[in-house]
């Protein structure tokens, strides 16, 4: 039984892979900052094994779902983290049957925080935490747990963004971190070719998951100020048409959760996984439009 560890598991994509690895047999370590959550979703996997298993349409091929707290802020949750995963695929473990001594055969990079603003506006604080999640926190459980992944030859995914190839106005924060991401997923990919460690990007676009809600409580809280406002004044009307039109156009998560299970899977799996109309379509205009012409149709487009 492989094993795959998920960070940011407890909504959205995360929680829709755990809940698609453990469907399709594999041992999942289901990173979560509150624990509550994760034993829902570890209750939610146990339910659907139990009623694939009770009507004979798939006995025996469920996997498991262990929660575990893991900020990927916090240097301790990873640490211990990375002893679980030494604890549950070491020779002789109860549960083991695929997994190489030590070895761990998936990571999934997906804990991630989307800020938002004008670059003018956007606190120092908060650009920092953008990028202490986004990046810094993956390129801490990527390291702490390289030695697992290049016992078991495994994969790591991360999961990027369409904003990682294209950014747009009032999009710095989130869109620079996951440019960010991308250019430290080509630069692993290579440094691990040689180890048999593969690595992929998934690049979705606009996904139906809580970050809308999130940034609703993050478009009231915005405020322009006086002085500025001449420069600003419309920027919260054109968040607001953002929200609501990425959460209509969003693809559900299970839709990720597929590619990132093709990248784990795959004979070959790919550097780059495009999920969504919308995101390939924003990417075809970026490469076909000259640069004025874009910044135009996305201002047009923002109202701004």
């Amino acid at each position: 039984m492989p094993t795959a560890l998920i960070t940011g598991a407890s909504t959205g994509i995360g929680r829709a892979t755990a809940l698609r690895l453990a469907a399709s047999g594999w041992r999942v370590l289901a990173g979560v900052r509150e624990l509550a959550a994760g034993e829902r979703l570890a209750a939610e996997a146990a339910e659907a094994a139990g009623t694939a298993d009770g009507d004979g349409r798939r006995p025996g091929s469920r996997g498991t779902v262990t929660p575990l707290t893991l900020d990927v802020t916090d240097a301790a949750q990873i640490a211990a983290a990375t002893e679980l995963v030494r604890e549950r695929t070491e020779a002789g473990s109860p549960d083991t049957t695929g997994s190489l001594a030590g070895g761990l055969d998936a990571l999934i990079n997906n804990a991630g925080i989307a800020l938002g603003g004008p670059l003018e506006l956007v606190e120092q604080e908060d650009w920092r935490r953008q990028f202490e999640v986004n990046v810094f926190g993956q390129v801490a459980v990527t390291r702490a747990l390289l030695p697992a992944l290049r016992e078991a030859r495994g994969r790591i995914v991360f999961v990027s963004s369409v904003g990682g190839r294209v950014s747009v106005p009032f999009n710095g924060p989130y869109a620079g971190s996951k440019h960010a991401l991308e250019a430290i997923g080509d630069a692993l990919r290579g440094e691990l070719r040689g180890m048999r460690v593969a690595v992929s990007l998934i690049e979705p676009g606009s996904v139906k998951t809580p970050i809308w809600g999130k940034g609703r409580e993050t478009l009231e809280a915005f405020t322009v100020p006086p002085e500025l406002e001449e420069q600003y004044g419309t920027v919260p009307a054109a968040f607001g048409k953002v929200l609501s039109d990425s959460e209509r156009r969003g693809v559900a998560p299970e839709q990720v959760a597929a590619a990132i299970e093709h990248a784990l899977t795959a004979r070959r799996p790919r550097a780059r996984y495009v999920v969504g109309r919308d995101a390939r379509a924003l990417m075809l205009m970026r490469t076909l439009l000259p640069t004025g012409a874009f910044d135009r149709v996305i201002r047009r487009v923002l109202g701004v």
